[in-house]
């Protein structure tokens, strides 16, 4: 599988990763972080947004010298050794990776059905529709990818930027007061769904094969990313929750974005709104996606995944149609509210993992071990304080989530019996 290196320059790369992290994030958990951290949820962002970084300087370091498409799977491979348990990690990322775009498909479904129909009768209908056409986009190859993602980008930035600046000129400043805002642990307790707003990031890694001078590159376009994403999460934030009280928010948490278009703009601001996340939530699908192929791809390679899903079609390979196939399976068959909030806990204790990973590795990234070290603890305290909301909303949670370590165990094991393959770093140099 054999493709163009200049596919994608720094600013693809930048426009990759913001289209991945400006999808359902800010159209859904923007409502729901605020219903725990109130007006003070801005500074949920910023925390989350500073956690990402942190994750994010991990990552691009790991990429500089492990340059794969295969990103976080090819890390734990190379930090852990070709054995089961990198094995089992990298079916739960894949798992839980399929899981996050899966509730994106069934929220753009939503908007979707909303706009169209007036009711959500046909979301599946749309989320697989969805699913289906940016299937058809990646199988054209990654150099379509980037320049389609640039104009996606492009437009809904622009729609929620001339949104929130509008709005910004009848912000109440009596909704933004400090007296009315919630405990302060309610903010900490908020950080693992403002987080979960920014963890599209990671699939800046997955462009290292396909940019110029990856050691300088992909960390430049994961802090440019994530620094445009918080202070764009910001400024919407003040912007909503200076046009609406609390309690309206919390009623209309799933849209709050779009709600916070009505008193200035009307029904006409509302529909405009939810075309930007029609158009956010269709950019999510788009780069991650291409993730997801890249990292069947390489589990594939690495003897993970049973060979088809390295198999060659047009210029992609079948997993992205097996990926797509079990994306359209979760999309009409499960209810993934409590699935979503277990996936999300998974990604965050892989990503901490990958962390403690790189400190077996941190002589040849040349990263800083004090920032290394930072992310795994802010990833902990993320985990801790998204399993202690998560928990008084899903029973057992923990065991839900120990639960789908098993079964990656599992899968893991009976994919070696079956197809007889041998976990195998790609990179042999390091």
């Amino acid at each position: 599988m054999k493709t163009n290196q200049k596919a994608f320059g720094l600013w693809s790369a930048v426009f990759l990763g913001i289209g991945s992290m400006v999808g359902a994030g800010i159209f859904v958990l923007l409502g729901e972080a605020g219903a725990i951290a109130g007006n003070l949820v801005w500074v949920s962002f910023i925390l989350g947004g500073i956690i990402a970084l942190l994750s994010g300087y991990s990552l691009a370091k790991l990429s500089s010298i492990y340059p794969s498409r295969g990103g976080i799977v090819e890390y734990l491979v190379q930090c852990y050794g070709e054995g089961i348990f990198s094995g089992s990690i990298s079916v739960l990322f894949y798992l839980a990776s399929m899981v996050a775009i899966a509730m994106v498909a069934k929220t753009f479904g939503t908007y979707a059905s909303m706009i169209i129909n007036h009711n959500v009768s046909f979301a599946n209908i749309y989320g697989v529709g969805i699913l289906v056409l940016f299937m058809l986009i990646n199988l054209a190859g990654s150099t379509i990818i980037a320049e389609s993602e640039n104009i996606i980008v492009i437009i809904k930035l622009s729609i929620i930027t001339i949104f929130t600046v509008a709005v910004s000129f009848y912000i109440n400043p009596e909704l933004l007061s400090p007296k009315d805002a919630p405990p302060i642990i309610n903010v900490f307790s908020s950080i693992a769904l403002t987080f979960f707003a920014y963890a599209g990031f990671s699939v800046i890694t997955n462009t290292a094969e396909d940019v110029p001078n990856p050691q300088k590159t992909v960390l430049k376009a994961m802090i440019i990313a994530i620094s445009l994403v918080m202070l764009l999460y910001v400024w919407v934030t003040f912007a909503v929750f200076g046009n609406l009280p609390l309690d309206e928010i919390i009623k209309a948490q799933d849209y709050a974005l779009a709600e916070a278009a009505k008193p200035v703009f009307g029904e006409t601001g509302f529909t405009i709104m939810a075309i930007a996340a029609l158009i956010s939530t269709a950019s999510s699908i788009n780069a991650n996606l291409y993730a997801v192929t890249n990292t069947t791809y390489q589990m594939a390679k690495n003897g993970e995944l049973p060979k088809v899903y390295q198999r060659n079609v047009w210029h992609s390979s079948e997993g992205l149609i097996v990926s797509t196939v079990i994306l359209i399976i979760f999309v009409l068959f499960f209810n993934l509210n409590e699935i979503s909030a277990i996936g999300s806990i998974s990604i965050l204790f892989i990503h901490g993992l990958v962390h403690i990973g790189h400190l077996f590795k941190i002589n040849k990234s040349g990263a800083s071990k004090i920032l290394v070290i930072l992310a795994i603890i802010s990833i902990a305290i993320t985990i801790v304080l998204a399993l202690n909301y998560t928990s008084k909303h899903i029973p057992n949670v923990g065991y839900f989530i120990a639960g789908g370590f098993v079964l990656s165990f599992l899968l893991e094991v009976g994919l070696r019996l079956i197809t007889k393959r041998v976990i195998v770093r790609q990179i042999k140099n390091n």
